[in-house]
């Protein structure tokens, strides 16, 4: 049997302890389906002020109570506490740095919950979570052979790591993860002397006369990823990533690796959330289910009607003004269009100014649970997504479980395993269009509603989405043997 490695993934969020965008589940699966391939995996975040330690059962480690994490000129205490991801086949070791003032008190990851407001320390907020991931390791005695960050929140790590734990982790290789390279932790120069960084740390971080996190996870990693190939390739022929980016390192490839869900997380004939369970061979019971999402929604109840949804953040990157303006158009075809988010942004209030005057053909839904996710996937005919940019997702795939049919804008990779459906042969488990514009959208929703109103070649659409293979299993190689590979290399 191959050697296993270990690894520590870090990360901003991950299910079950939050999620407010795919990255939850993203990172979920992922440590999941490392841990199945035999590596030791084990995952760190912050505990954010809203998530509960005793539903969660987090609990303390008596090494890692009370240490000092410096952040400019003062010190804060960070105390480490652990838990753990489990599904019946494998459990997943995991530590949660909590804090008063930059964690607790804050109910939300990088803005408030309730109001949208971003915080105005989030600079202070990450610089302080990094170093705690440092010095846990140090604290345990543990120096995983690799660390694997993902997203800006993260990228502070492989700096420290390479400059000022440089001795402790000689033997760590570093993999940085690009989960949206519109968001790159951008703060003002001042930031830069609140990391405690040496010259080399603070001039990697620096770009455009800002501090920029993720520039410095570039600047020190052995190993660039992001979340798929059709995403690493638009990078990769971005004139700014080419130019100012892919330089960082002329011998980092940035790879696209594939991503893939947890089966017993999304399964529509076992799911806990939903009432009225189904599968492939009876589908009958996704009709109750449409009702209850209805009725929890605001939407009219109507037995006949196509419910679309779209579920995640509603900013301009992700689609939010497209949809917003194919959404009238929509609704005249008698479609109705849910509306699912979890914080409130500036359109949040637009979405809903148009529910008042939609007559129940409009449904918006501002602070949703998990309980409200699965049943927004298993209630809806489809799941719509007409981003402008992003890089692979989860709730296209979960949809297909489901018998959700995906209709998706073609970019980065979220349309990755799916097929445009074939009208004549009813081939294909998706609407795919290329344009990222109200009017494209609105007229793939009308070419999947016509399908909708023939019931067997509905049918048949939903079955090919059902029996389309989205497992982690697709991923458990390639990254495998990414992090072998990594391992590998001379340091």
């Amino acid at each position: 049997m191959s050697k296993t490695h270990s690894i520590l993934l870090v990360t901003s969020e991950v299910y079950p302890f939050l999620k407010t965008s795919e990255l939850a589940d993203l990172c979920y699966a992922h440590s999941l389906g490392v841990r199945e391939t035999g590596h030791d995996i084990r995952v760190m975040f912050p505990k954010y002020g809203f998530i509960s330690e005793r539903k969660n059962r987090i609990h303390e480690i008596k090494r890692l109570i009370d240490i000092p994490i410096p952040v400019g000129k003062e010190d804060s205490l960070a105390t480490v506490k652990s838990s753990s991801i489990n599904n019946p086949r494998v459990k997943v070791q995991s530590y949660i740095t909590t804090n008063v003032n930059y964690l607790d008190a804050n109910k939300g990851v990088l803005a408030d919950n309730t109001t949208g407001k971003e915080f105005a320390d989030n600079d202070e907020r990450f610089i302080f979570f990094n170093r705690t991931v440092l010095e846990t390791c140090v604290l345990l005695g543990w120096f995983p052979d690799i660390i694997h960050c993902v997203g800006w929140q993260t990228a502070l790590v492989p700096a420290y790591i390479r400059t000022m734990y440089a001795n402790e982790f000689k033997k760590t290789k570093i993999v940085m993860t690009i989960s949206d390279f519109t968001e790159q932790g951008v703060f003002s120069l001042k930031s830069l002397a609140k990391t405690g960084l040496p010259a080399a740390g603070m001039n990697a971080a620096k770009y455009k006369n800002k501090m920029n996190f993720l520039r410095a996870g570039m600047a020190f990693a052995d190993g660039l990823t992001t979340l798929s190939p059709g995403y690493a390739a638009e990078l990769n022929a971005d004139k700014e990533y080419k130019a100012n980016w892919a330089t960082i390192h002329k011998k980092k490839k940035l790879v696209g690796m594939p991503h893939g869900i947890d089966l017993m997380q999304w399964n529509p004939k076992t799911d806990p959330f939903l009432r009225s369970k189904f599968d492939a061979k009876d589908t009958t019971p996704k009709g109750r289910v449409r009702e209850q999402l209805q009725r929890s929604s605001g939407m009219k109840v109507d037995h006949a009607a196509m419910v679309v949804s779209y579920i995640g953040p509603l900013t301009k990157e992700l689609g939010a003004e497209i949809l917003l303006a194919a959404i009238p158009s929509i609704i005249k075809t008698g479609v109705q269009v849910l509306i699912a988010t979890d914080i409130p942004t500036e359109y949040s209030k637009q979405f809903q100014q148009l529910a008042k005057k939609s007559a129940g053909a409009l449904g918006v839904k501002v602070g949703m649970d998990e309980e409200f996710v699965h049943n927004t996937l298993a209630g809806s005919a489809a799941i719509i997504k007409a981003p402008k940019s992003e890089a692979s997702g989860q709730f296209q795939r979960c949809a297909l479980r489901y018998g959700t049919i995906p209709i998706l804008r073609v970019t980065g990779g979220i349309s990755e395993g799916m097929t445009d459906v074939i009208e004549a042969t009813t081939e294909g488990n998706a609407f795919l269009f290329k344009k990222a514009d109200a009017k494209e959208v609105a007229k793939t929703v009308e070419r999947a509603f016509a399908l909708f109103n023939d019931a067997p070649k509905w049918q048949k659409i939903m079955i090919n989405a059902m029996g389309t293979n989205v497992a982690w299993t697709n991923s458990a190689k390639p990254y495998d043997e990414y992090y072998r590979n990594i391992v590998k290399e001379s340091k």
